[in-house]
This record gives structure tokens, C-alpha cells and sequence, in this order.
């Protein structure tokens, strides 16, 4: 921990037309994966348009290492069914993070990402000052599946 930059804080909002893995529908959780760090969100049972409003907390040391986001179907008695991934390009949010912008208006916006071959943005993404902090807000188009997306945001926490 002694190279620790800071935490990115990831909110993992909700999951819209998610692919259905079982008869009817799916239940879905969220596994994100930091070099060796690995968080889950809750699962919610019977819904392939889940709300999940979980917040996941990263240590963060190493400006190359992606963030990957993948979609689960809990099974019991099986290996869990993949409905998806996303690799989250937190790039032009640390671009801006690094410029040490401070006090300005809440809901200033400071830069838009569009989305390109580069990123799994499904539209454009904001980055903002909220609440003290710059923020983005995504929708990343799942890959390896027929149809899903995944609404986030992130944050950045400095540490002392």
C-alpha cells in the first residue's frame, strides 16, 4: 500500500436489457477487477434490468491498469453464467483529476467523452464537479453478448 495514489470509488447504478441466462430471466451481480483486487455487488434475483446502487471502493496505485467490469447470472448448482464485460477507460478522468481543479460550481461540467473504439462507452459520458468532487458518469455497452449495458459512476478519493 505505500505507492497507494488514491481510491476510485466506482457506483455501480443499474444494468439495462440485460441478456436472460436462465428460462426466464436472470440474476444478475457485478464483478469488478483491479489488477488483483476483485469487488462484487449484490445480486438481484429475477430482473435483467436490475438496480444495484452499489458502491465499490479500489485502492488505486497504477495509472495503466485497467479496470475490467463483468456481468454475472448467479446459478446454484452450476458455474455462474457470464452476461458481459466492459473494460472502464478511466483515462480522460484522470487527465482531469491531475489538473487539481477545486471550487468551482457544482455541476460544472469540465470535459464529455465520446464513445469510440477505444472505450465501451454506449453515449457520451460526462465528467463534472459534484458535491466537491469530480465525478463521470458512464453507460458502458456490455461486449461478448447479443445485448446489456451497465450504468456507473466514478469518483477519485485522495488519501493523505
Amino acid at each position: 500500500m505505500e505507492d497507494l495514489v488514491g481510491l476510485l470509488r466506482i457506483r455501480v447504478k443499474r444494468g439495462m436489457n440485460l441478456v436472460s441466462r436462465d428460462s426466464q430471466s436472470s440474476d444478475p451481480f457485478v464483478v469488478v477487477t483491479m489488477g488483483s483486487q476483485t469487488l462484487n455487488t449484490h445480486r438481484v434475483e429475477n430482473n435483467c434490468n436490475p438496480e444495484w446502487n452499489d458502491e465499490l471502493t479500489l485502492a488505486f496505485n497504477d495509472h495503466n491498469q485497467p479496470v475490467i467490469l463483468e456481468v454475472y447470472d448467479k446459478d446454484t448448482f452450476t458455474s455462474h453464467d457470464k452476461m458481459g464485460d466492459a473494460e472502464i477507460d478511466i483515462r480522460p478522468f484522470l487527465e482531469i483529476q491531475a489538473m487539481g481543479l477545486q471550487d468551482l460550481p457544482d455541476g460544472t461540467e469540465v470535459k464529455r467523452v465520446k464513445p469510440s473504439t477505444d472505450n465501451c462507452l454506449a453515449q457520451e459520458s460526462r465528467i463534472a464537479f459534484s458535491n466537491g468532487k469530480i465525478v463521470q458518469d458512464m453507460v458502458l455497452k456490455l461486449r461478448n453478448v447479443e445485448s446489456g449495458e451497465v450504468e456507473i459512476q466514478i469518483e477519485w478519493i485522495s488519501v493523505p
